[in-house]
């Protein structure tokens, strides 16, 4: 009884994402930004309210904060590279090698900014919320179908933006490191709860496909 609002909870706020996704068209920062904090936060908020669910705050508890950096930094680094491996080997991207000079740029530091702000609020909405309460909801289902159920909303959520940004040929590249890349951050969300490692695995995975290719 306690989650009869989660499915037409999840489902209104695509629906509503959708919408925003084809309709209008502002900045990265914006969308990034307050965008994702009105369509990912709020939900988030109101369950919290209607449920008193207080495994999803939990996540974001000051004692996991130091151990959910070192751990997010090392499991970022790996899947940057895992993926920068991938789409070379696609043959879709020409790889290089930045200056030193840009990592002490204002402009590295506003999309890091970004990117940390993509991180929390995709976490808060699929890890921390989504996937805590299909652990609860389907306490029946094996954990790859958990797994499989949370990367899949993951990946149907970016689709849209997906659309708008790929052909055809590069949206399925895309579609498949989206679906793998949210089973390893599911994974590692079921084994620690710590949403401090998701935000700074996700936000250094971001960084570099931006940054190399």
């Amino acid at each position: 009884m306690q989650h009869q609002a989660f499915w037409p909870l999840v489902g209104l706020t695509f629906l509503v994402w959708i919408v925003y996704r084809s309709v209008f068209n502002f900045p990265v920062w914006f969308d990034e930004s307050i965008g994702k904090a009105l369509f990912f936060g709020i939900p988030v908020w109101l369950y919290i309210s209607i449920t008193g669910l207080r495994a999803i705050p939990d996540t974001f508890a000051v004692s996991k904060f130091k151990s959910g950096i070192l751990l997010g930094i090392a499991v970022g680094g790996i899947l940057s590279f895992a993926a920068t491996i991938f789409t070379f080997y696609k043959g879709g991207v020409t790889v290089q090698i930045q200056p030193v000079a840009l990592y002490s740029s204002p402009e590295f530091w506003g999309q890091f900014l970004l990117a940390m702000m993509t991180a929390f609020w995709e976490t808060l909405f699929f890890f921390s919320w989504i996937m805590v309460v299909i652990q609860e909801k389907m306490k029946d289902w094996p954990l790859a179908k958990q797994l499989v159920a949370v990367a899949g909303i993951f990946t149907i959520f970016h689709i849209p933006n997906a659309l708008l940004r790929f052909d055809m040929q590069n949206l399925a590249s895309f579609t498949f490191l989206m679906f793998v890349f949210a089973l390893g951050q599911g994974l590692l969300f079921v084994y620690r709860r710590n949403a401090y490692a998701l935000i700074f695995s996700h936000a250094l995975w971001g960084m570099v496909l931006l940054l190399h290719f």
